[in-house]
């Protein structure tokens, strides 16, 4: 999105806190209160991409007026209270110009933006933007769905169910080779879009799983190193690019490793990592260690996941994240359970329960939203599994699908993936065909080669059993399945 050459109208200020909206959200944490606001927006049919960091950037006075679509979710939320009820400002207030007579009902087709380049007024995305622009350093307006880059903008604009999902990270490859051509040097705009995209890829991912995102996922991904080549003006936007990148790198290599390409997701996960220490940035060495642990675990490299997951705990003790500290635990768990070492396992176990007991706290970094009783359950049914206790695993796992929100569904398949494999190894194969019938509904939905590999070695494990009540049913589903090229 080109720069406006017409000043921001608002004053070189630090903003003001929004101390309303922080007594609103009350005892929850800021991604539980994260979580209420996205169950908000599907009742009314909104699609907001809600998350901790979002919720903290409201309650700072980052965001002085939320976009029309979170007006309404809050609106729902807090029937009966305006928005200047919840703490925030007059839109009027935060534009860049004076406000049109209709400023509280949103237009049907919002004016284009004021940019340097008047071909881009009768873009077909040019609904995309507001009509103003505000300052680098503190962008007031709420860009999380309206004022997304020309380079990212349409990348994780999406429909409904997984192949359109996954179509709809195809326009942005184009913009990729424009962005390494553009003469001018990335704002906070830019920013903002790339951690947007970062976003819409995990979302995306827990609704549908890695196969139908991974290709498309790498058009993302250069364009934002390319943002990084150009230059950022500013320290502040250029460290929020690098993190950014690096997240990014991070969440196309979750893809690559959740659709089984082990090398390539490495590889991004090294990438991550590379730019971590570029920057000093120990939040981002944390994750991409964490990541690599799970990729060592699951490539049948055990030592070395014991070793990343070490590592991302001595980043991370710093941080002051109790929960950032119990999953890395759980990584290391994992670890050591790969070695079949039960004691080393029980212990890192304990930490990872002892850690999350403490409760979230304010410096959760937002990629863990995905991380909770559910996941802590899901985790340690994988560390019981590996060492062959498969009851205990079983009983794990079963709690894990219980407990898991339904916003999760690809974590719900693979919960329940885990829960019907070790029900099949345990001695249980008419339990164990059920939960497999679960997990092929859900196939519709979810593309995931995790998921679908252990569909095979439970009805691999059934095979002996198919006379048993329900497995012979199971098996037959299980081989019509469409082969994934």
């Amino acid at each position: 999105m080109a720069s406006s050459t017409v000043p921001s109208s608002q004053p070189d200020r630090p903003p003001r806190p929004n101390l309303v909206f922080r007594t609103l959200r009350g005892a929850r944490s800021p991604a539980e209160f994260a979580a209420a606001v996205r169950r908000a927006a599907r009742e009314i049919g909104e699609r907001v991409s809600c998350d901790a960091r979002y919720v903290h950037r409201v309650e700072a006075g980052e965001i002085r007026c939320p976009n029309y679509a979170y007006e309404r979710v809050f609106l729902h939320m807090f029937p009966g209270r305006t928005l200047t009820d919840l703490g925030f400002a007059p839109r009027s207030s935060v534009r860049g110009r004076r406000a049109r007579a209709t400023e509280d009902t949103p237009p049907a087709t919002p004016p284009a933006a004021r940019t340097g380049n008047p071909a881009s007024a009768t873009s077909e995305n040019s609904e995309a933007y507001e009509p103003y622009e505000t300052q680098d350093r503190y962008d007031t307006y709420d860009t999380h769905d309206h004022k997304e880059s020309d380079v990212l903008r349409r990348a994780f604009m999406t429909g409904g169910g997984a192949t359109a999902a996954a179509a709809s990270l195809s326009g942005l490859a184009p913009d990729a080779s424009a962005a390494q051509r553009a003469v001018r040097r990335p704002g906070a705009s830019d920013a903002g879009a790339l951690e947007e995209a970062v976003r819409r890829i995990r979302l995306l991912d827990d609704r549908h799983g890695a196969d139908g995102l991974y290709r498309r996922a790498a058009a993302p991904l250069r364009a934002a190193y390319a943002l990084l080549d150009a230059g950022a003006t500013r320290q502040r936007t250029a460290d929020r690019l690098y993190s950014g990148a690096g997240e990014l790198a991070i969440s196309v290599g979750w893809l690559a490793h959740d659709s089984g390409r082990f090398d390539d997701a490495r590889s991004h996960y090294a990438e991550a990592l590379a730019t971590s220490r570029v920057t000093g940035d120990p939040g981002l060495e944390a994750h991409a260690f964490c990541n690599t642990a799970f990729l060592a675990r699951d490539a049948g490299r055990p030592r070395e996941a014991v070793r990343a997951a070490q590592a991302a705990q001595r980043v991370a003790r710093s941080l002051g994240s109790p929960r950032l500290m119990s999953l890395l635990a759980l990584r290391e768990a994992g670890g050591w359970a790969g070695l079949a070492d039960r004691t080393g396992c029980e212990q890192a176990l304990a930490r990872a329960q002892a850690y999350f007991e403490r409760g979230p706290s304010e410096a959760d970094p937002e990629w863990m939203t995905f991380y909770g009783e559910a996941e802590l359950e899901g985790l340690e049914a994988q560390c019981w599994s590996t060492l062959g206790d498969w009851p205990r695993a079983a009983r794990h796992a079963r709690r894990a699908a219980e407990l898991q929100d339904p916003h999760f569904t690809r974590n719900i398949a693979l919960y329940t993936a885990e829960l019907a494999d070790d029900l099949a190894r345990g001695g249980l194969p008419d339990e164990a065909a059920q939960a497999g019938m679960r997990v092929l509904d859900l196939l519709s939905d979810v593309q995931s080669s995790r998921v679908r590999t252990m569909l095979a070695g439970t009805s691999r494990v059934l095979l002996p059993h198919r006379h048993a009540s329900g497995v012979s049913a199971f098996l037959d589903r299980h081989a019509s399945l469409p082969r994934v090229v």
